[in-house]
């Protein structure tokens, strides 16, 4: 026992020489590595206002939204500055500057800072309620500037609510921060502020946003602003400042993160003045696959047809155009452009609704919905069928746009037969036709014309670089008459962006993202390069891609888009007219059937170049006058393409 015990003694004994032992090397040999540690911990860093964010140019260098400086003026707290001062600053900046009157709150802030903070609107009974915890010192606050009376505040002058207004920005935040008191300032009006020389008031120059052509593109380009309060805390992890500017919408919030530009870090100093850390930095640039000139000119283009077809019949309704041009091996857009003819006669960018909004497509998709036929082995190459008309039961006698008489699977693209397509469709289902049958179509028929739409990119999102992509429309409804209005772009509804999806993918056999982002540049050097990944391929044989590619191709030789394009540039594409309701007085309710026209295609056929996608929304309606129709899309279509083969 007498062992055991001094053998317990010893080992207690050398466990506290180990640890004095430790303690003794980490004073002496550690000293200095943890007073900095320490001392670090108590410093405070701060950022400067602001810097400069990156630029965004068009493919070829050219500065589209640019940054401008302007002079903003900053207070810097004073340690140990009284109340009293900073009222009389204040003021001394109401009587220089040009800048808004302050709100109620800010008033009644100003009336208890100039009167003791309402010390005398408070009765000993109450101040009492506060020591006994009975009343909160919030409560009371709240009692303060419920006593402050109109009548009061009515005794200050136009100069004492600009104090106000100004008091309150003053002591905006934390008392280390610099705040922001008004930013553009006049120069005359700075110089007089930098002359007075104000205690704790600082001049610097901030960065506003300026666009170098505000007439295109801008609705794509984004806004900058205030952080979301819905995103505080988002924000707040990545390290950015509730006073930050960030990009709220579209380019400049999708590329946020290179766009931003990095503050100034200064030391606050204990006498609460600054030490410069390190410099600010300008955010990267965003270099667009947009062609500045193309984009110039299709925009003029759309307006100068919209304008044409405001002279013809039966276009009431005709306001919008859409046109996108790309490059239909990589994806990326060259020029892509939304124009709305408003009351005023003037025109107002509507580029973002392409991601947005959609509309029934027509026969323009039928390169796709063909290969439902072709995939699933229920039509031969080379097939021929006698154009005719279709009659389920109850459901109106369905036909082509007029008698076509007989043709193969191309010529059925060329001359737009929907007879070939209602074939395909009844054999899916597996039927043949007789006059006023029942079809049987089930939702598993639709899904697989569904799939194989989305395959080419109709009806998926297209995975473009903007935020707010929105697929197009899925028909609920299950019904025979239905399948075959799916089968000849009839029923579900496709955005502006999808289109080119779909043209892209019958030229490459990819589907590819389109892409507004060509690089990321930190001036010469390159960040990040867009390097066009597809995001799957068509999934169908090449002899059958062909086939489709060579119906196309007859389209524009000798088919319904004959005159959409000159012969010489050798193009493939589809046109399409579908039917669809517009809401003529707003109340909400799609009120009159109109007609949209639309081309998508790329040329040349053997090395494409260029695609392009047109949609005309409500060109004609059926109520008009007489049966004139203005196609907007051929004429669209045919000054862009003449225009890309004269100068591309």
């Amino acid at each position: 026992m007498k062992k055991n015990k001094y053998m317990l003694i010893l080992l207690v004994l050398m466990f506290f020489i180990i640890i004095s032992g430790k303690l003794i090397f980490l004073n002496v040999s550690k000293h200095e590595e943890y007073v900095e540690l320490l001392s670090n911990k108590t410093e405070i860093y701060v950022l400067g206002s602001s810097a400069p964010r990156g630029r965004i140019l068009d493919r070829n260098g050219k500065v589209l939204v640019d940054n401008v400086g302007v002079n903003t003026l900053f207070y810097n707290k004073i340690k140990g500055i009284k109340r009293s001062e900073e009222l009389v600053i204040a003021l001394q900046l109401a009587n220089i500057i040009t800048i808004k009157e302050g709100d109620l709150l800010d008033l009644k802030a100003y009336w208890l800072a100039l009167n003791n903070d309402g010390r005398d609107l408070i009765t000993e009974e109450e101040y009492e309620l506060v020591e006994m915890r009975k009343l909160k010192v919030s409560e009371l606050k709240n009692k303060k500037l419920e006593r402050i009376t109109m009548d009061m505040l009515n005794e200050f002058d136009s100069y004492d609510r600009k104090a106000a207004y100004i008091y309150s920005l003053m002591n905006n935040g934390y008392m280390y921060q610099k705040k922001e008191i008004i930013k553009d300032i006049s120069m005359e009006e700075y110089a007089m502020v930098m002359e007075s020389n104000i205690p704790g008031i600082t001049g610097e120059v901030t960065w506003q946003r300026v666009y170098n052509y505000p007439d295109t593109l801008r609705s794509i380009m984004g806004n900058i602003n205030n952080i979301p309060k819905e995103e505080k805390d988002s924000y707040l992890n990545m390290g950015y400042e509730l006073t930050d500017v960030v990009g709220i919408s579209f380019l400049e919030r999708e590329y946020e993160e290179y766009l931003q530009g990095q503050k100034a870090k200064y030391l606050v100093n204990n006498d609460y003045t600054l030490t410069l850390v390190h410099e600010a930095r300008k955010g990267y640039d965003l270099v667009l696959s947009i062609d500045i000139d193309m984009q110039l000119k299709v925009d003029q283009i759309i307006k100068d047809k919209i304008l044409l077809g405001k002279s013809k019949s039966n276009t009431e309704y005709y306001r919008d155009s859409y046109a996108i041009v790309s490059n239909p091996l990589t994806g990326e857009i060259m020029a892509i452009s939304g124009q709305r003819y408003n009351d005023d006669k003037t025109f107002s960018d509507i580029t973002s609704n392409i991601i947005s909004s959609s509309y029934t497509i027509g026969s323009a998709v039928k390169g796709a919905t063909i290969a439902v036929g072709y995939k699933n082995n229920l039509i031969d190459i080379g097939e021929v069928m006698n154009d005719s008309c279709v009659k389920l039961h109850l459901v109106p006698e369905k036909c082509s746009h007029k008698k076509l008489g007989k043709v193969d699977d191309t010529k059925a693209l060329a001359l737009s037969s929907n007879y070939y397509q209602y074939m395909i469709a009844m054999r899916l289902v597996g039927k043949k036709y007789t006059p006023n049958m029942v079809l049987g179509a089930s939702k598993e028929h639709f899904d697989i014309y569904r799939e194989t739409l989305s395959n080419f990119g109709l009806g998926a999102l297209t995975g473009i670089d903007l935020p707010g992509e929105q697929k197009g429309i899925l028909g609920s409804v299950v019904a025979d008459d239905l399948l075959l209005n799916l089968a000849i772009g009839q029923y579900d509804t496709y955005t502006p962006i999808e289109m080119v999806q779909y043209i892209n993918s019958i030229a490459s056999k990819n589907r590819l993202k389109p892409a507004l982002m060509k690089s990321i540049m930190d001036k010469d050097n390159v960040i990040v390069q867009n390097t066009y990944e597809p995001l799957n391929e068509v999934d169908l044989d090449d002899i059958y891609l062909d086939r489709i590619r060579l119906g196309m191709q007859k389209v524009l030789k000798e088919g319904t888009g004959r005159g959409f394009t000159a012969q010489k540039l050798n193009a493939v594409g589809k046109t399409g007219t579908s039917e669809s309701f517009y809401d003529s007085d707003n109340d909400g309710k799609a009120d009159v059937a109109t007609i949209t026209s639309t081309f998508a295609g790329y040329f040349p056929s053997d090395n494409p170049k260029f695609s392009i996608v047109v949609i005309t929304p409500n060109i004609s309606h059926k109520n008009g006058k007489d049966g004139s129709m203005y196609y907007g899309a051929s004429k669209i279509t045919r000054d862009i393409t003449d225009f890309l083969f004269e100068n591309y």
